[in-house]
């Protein structure tokens, strides 16, 4: 059974990043600014002689200079080139930049392969059928998919899923947002019914819909008045359309933006409107110090240092991986307390124990409605069956369990108080 199988792997993962110090806690920015690709070693700790190499090929569909979603991965990928030198692993990388998800993305991945990389990570959703592609002809290669789903279920051993629970950190981030908003209505700012959240997605993809879900519901367990509208824009980084989104959200009458997207557009024009932000993938109060209170993002780093250093040994890997706050794989960016509401720290400290502890379930299913009703199956709003992997069902315990079948995220439902203002980009 593959929930077995993942549970079990999950375990051995666990106890032997915990052997080896794996990493936890947040990361510090790295990375340069060139274009193509790019040779980077790492540094080795102790002789030339006792230190293993591995030549480590990363698609980006970006770059370092969005501040956003790549720039995430390079922070990633210079702090785990750092803990693995200390432990005697040097990484020899060699960088794709601004790979589009198309053919391109095909000759990337036989580039690097031919190159004569160990392992070739791939980091957007978009990337991983090219990436199937070549694999089969690499088996001596190690492909990882990042934030994909196909790869782990396939008969190929040598290709990879990995995800963080994102969600968790999206939670919190809709508590700040949801502490302010009730701010304003207990200072008379705005009124209960103006306590409007709008949200930059880039597609009504389930990864996008878990993330604005589990933020709404963050901050309707401390505003619960709030609602959402969210405005898709078909595309994971396209600047311009991120802050036409994020503006016209503001004209609608949204007092706080958030977004799931890769540019600090958003941020910046929130800013501009004079509305409150949330962010993704980076700290954006350098770009909009009176408008962003927090924001959260996926720490690479654990898990590269896990699939690079087995890599390195010539030890498996799992097929899907993912964790969250449990093993610094999700984090979240400084709080702004110039502007944030007051106990905001003291809240966000108490609700992340919750979520580490497991006495808090993000998507308890007492918290929400769909159409007026409590949901009782993952498969009872859904005629296709196709809501989790496998069949499986995702409702049990009183909550709908995310990530916990596969690593990629199959929350799709529209629950009660969030409004979809347009879903073709799906």
């Amino acid at each position: 059974m593959k929930k077995f199988l993942a549970l079990l792997l999950s375990m051995i993962l666990a106890l032997s990043l915990a052997a080896c110090g794996g990493g936890s806690g947040q990361s510090q920015p790295g990375g340069g600014q060139s274009a193509g690709s790019q040779d980077e070693g790492g540094q080795s700790a102790g002789s030339d002689s006792e230190a293993k190499t591995v030549k480590v090929g990363l698609i980006c569909i970006g770059d370092e200079n969005d501040q956003g979603y790549t720039y995430n991965f390079i922070r990633g990928k210079e702090a785990a080139t750092e803990v693995l030198a200390a432990n005697g692993i040097n990484v020899e990388w060699v960088v794709k930049w601004n790979i589009g998800e198309d053919s391109g993305c095909e000759d990337a991945n036989i580039e690097l392969a031919e190159e004569g990389c160990d392992l070739i990570i791939n980091n957007s959703f978009g990337f991983e059928p090219f990436m199937l592609k070549v694999a089969p002809d690499y088996p001596e290669i190690e492909f990882i998919a990042c934030t994909n789903q196909a790869s782990w279920g396939d008969n190929l051993e040598n290709t990879h899923n990995a995800f963080a629970n994102i969600y968790e950190g999206r939670y919190l981030a809709g508590v700040v947002a949801g502490m302010k908003l009730q701010q304003m209505i207990d200072e008379g700012t705005i009124t209960a019914d103006q306590a409007v959240i709008g949200y930059v997605g880039a597609f009504s993809f389930a990864e996008v819909i878990s993330g604005f879900t589990s933020y709404f519901l963050g901050a309707k367990s401390v505003c619960p008045s709030v609602t959402m509208k969210v405005q898709f824009v078909g595309s994971w980084s396209d600047a311009t359309e991120e802050a036409n989104a994020a503006s016209a959200l503001a004209d609608m009458g949204c007092v706080m933006i958030s977004q799931h997207s890769d540019n600090t557009t958003p941020a910046t024009t929130a800013e501009s409107k004079g509305v409150f932000h949330t962010g993704y993938n980076n700290d954006m109060i350098s770009v909009a110090p009176g408008a962003s209170l927090i924001g959260t993002r996926i720490n690479w780093a654990p898990y590269f240092e896990y699939a690079i250093s087995s890599v390195a040994n010539g030890a498996s890997f799992d097929q899907d991986w993912c964790h969250g706050m449990d093993m610094g794989a999700v984090v979240m960016t400084e709080l702004n307390e110039s502007i944030a509401a007051p106990g905001t720290a003291e809240k966000l400290a108490e609700v992340e124990d919750q979520i580490r502890s497991g006495a808090l379930q993000v998507f308890d299913t007492s918290t929400f409605t769909i159409g007026g009703k409590a949901l009782e199956s993952a498969f009872a709003l859904d005629t296709d069956g196709d809501f989790t992997p496998d069949s499986e069902e995702a409702v049990f315990d009183g909550a709908f369990h995310e990530s916990y079948f596969q690593s990629a995220p199959y929350f799709a439902l529209e629950i009660d108080g969030i409004e979809w203002l347009n879903a073709e980009f799906g």
